[in-house]
């Protein structure tokens, strides 16, 4: 008997634990964030590598989590993407790599966002190591760009938010270790 109350006391000590952040590569993401009043679940978390370079990290936020990047990207639900740098990143270069995964991953679509893609793009800054760029798509209200020097731009439409959460979770990503890194499945 003293067991199996030494036992429950322990489980239930264990669920009362706050929820833990995730770490990669030196940046903590929380488990839970914000936006207009609705909680997001870390969904995963990842680090994009150029050659023997870490770039940046980054974590995706969803209400309903999932580890299909399909559901993730055409459902129309609150979601993030922040990226912490790990290296002073150029404004072109940052652009650069978005709009060439935009490009793949848009397909046919591509015509009808190059005016918002051109427009995003043009509002990147450049960032410094330790700088963020936080990405969310809030359905009716479109994509939110915001960067640590306090810029932020807003795109309409959720089929631009589609084609550029893409860039990290769609057929073509910008990177296969990241995707799966975002998706929870490592």
């Amino acid at each position: 008997m003293k067991n199996t109350v030494s036992c429950a006391v322990l489980l239930l000590s264990l669920l009362a634990l706050p929820a833990t952040a995730k770490e990669i590569a030196g940046v903590n993401y929380p488990e839970t964030a914000s936006v207009s009043g609705q909680e997001l679940k870390l969904n995963g978390v990842g680090l994009r590598k150029k050659a023997i370079f870490k770039v940046y990290t980054v974590g995706l936020y969803l209400q309903t989590p999932s580890q299909d990047a399909a559901t993730v990207i055409s459902s129309d639900q609150i979601k993030r993407v922040r990226m912490s740098m790990k290296r002073d990143l150029k404004k072109e270069q940052i652009s650069e790599a978005i709009v060439d995964g935009f490009k793949k991953n848009a397909g046919a679509s591509l015509a009808k966002l190059q005016q918002r893609l051109d427009t995003f793009a043009a509002a990147i800054p450049d960032l410094k190591e330790g700088q963020e760029l936080v990405i969310t798509y809030t359905p009716g209200k479109g994509t939110t760009v915001t960067s640590s020097s306090g810029q932020e731009l807003a795109v309409e439409g959720k089929d631009f938010a589609d084609a550029l959460f893409s860039v990290w979770l769609g057929k073509d990503p910008v990177d296969s270790g990241l995707k799966n890194g975002m998706l929870g499945r490592e």
